[in-house]
């Protein structure tokens, strides 16, 4: 288990370590990164979720017990957020931050430590768990900051930009190809396919650039609060949804997996494009990373046990 966590996680720091390396060295124009990060949003990661979807293979999965444990627990830890911030008072801006370092989980990791785990059965069961929340969590997250961040929103404007998102619109677009059994046109389907597989390298190279700008020394209370839910309240929730449903065996492991998962590169996209407060951002998916070489094996070995 410890050297397939580790295989999966190194590239990923890796990545996140050499943007950082690029950023302070000047390797690049100052003017790159935000085309950069415009581009991984509107582009890059809304062909890989609608690619992720639309082809997902889902024959002799449990959906309807995963899909119920995960959107409910996905539920449960944002509803566990909010109130959170009603009484710790971060900035809007910063909560942001926290809300998607609690809830948003890095697909890659998950679909390759379910694929090491349990093979091809693995991997329908990652797709169940994309499929389940991916949607919801960006849904969410798009709520959370219309009502949260700087750019305060009215009614009109926040559903305009959850049907405008393009990470929303990615993630629909990849259900209705999957629900009709349309799937995607054969000439198309390597170009969505190599879109997609863009966003993970640029999105960590983003977001390793980014920690330049950070200041670690006044980020320690939504730094501790983003990793609390994500290690502990979300997995836990999860373990227990899966008890009290009845979701057991290979499908209750890769749910508390993926709940238990650090959080995504494409949190700092978003947190970029819709005024969080990115640097912050950078810094929990970062720490997240890291600290995941830790904290998977021992929710892994509750689950498993």
């Amino acid at each position: 288990m410890l050297p397939l966590l580790l295989t999966t996680l190194v590239p990923i720091i890796l990545l996140i370590a050499l943007g950082t390396l690029l950023r302070v060295r000047g390797f690049l124009a100052e003017g790159f990164w935000p085309g950069a990060e415009r581009l991984s949003y509107y582009v890059l990661l809304p062909s890989l979720f609608l690619h992720g979807l639309a082809t997902a293979n889902l024959e002799g999965v449990p959906v309807f017990g995963m899909v119920g444990v995960l959107m409910l627990s996905t539920l449960a830890g944002a509803l566990l957020l909010v109130l959170y911030q009603g009484a710790a008072g971060h900035d809007g801006a910063d909560f942001t931050s926290v809300f998607q370092g609690g809830i948003r989980f890095n697909n890659y990791i998950g679909a390759t430590l379910a694929a090491g785990i349990y093979g091809s059965a693995g991997i329908a069961l990652a797709a169940v768990a994309n499929a389940a929340i991916v949607p919801l969590v960006n849904l969410l997250c798009v709520l959370v900051f219309a009502r949260f961040s700087a750019r305060h929103s009215s009614p009109l404007t926040v559903l305009r930009a959850i049907f405008a998102n393009p990470l929303i619109v990615g993630c629909a677009a990849g259900l209705l190809l999957r629900v009709t059994g349309l799937g995607l046109p054969a000439g198309l389907e390597p170009t969505v396919k190599a879109l997609g597989q863009a966003a993970l390298p640029l999105g960590l190279l983003c977001v390793g650039a980014a920690l330049g700008g950070a200041r670690m020394g006044q980020q320690v209370k939504p730094l501790v609060a983003a990793s609390a839910f994500k290690f502990l309240v979300m997995p836990l929730t999860t373990f227990g949804l899966c008890r009290l449903l009845g979701l057991s065996g290979q499908a209750a492991v890769v749910a508390v997996l993926f709940q238990a998962l650090p959080t995504a590169s494409s949190s700092y996209v978003m947190a970029r494009q819709m005024g969080g407060n990115a640097p912050l951002m950078a810094t929990i998916i970062a720490l997240q990373t890291v600290a995941a070489a830790a904290t998977l094996p021992l929710m892994l070995s509750l689950t498993l046990s």
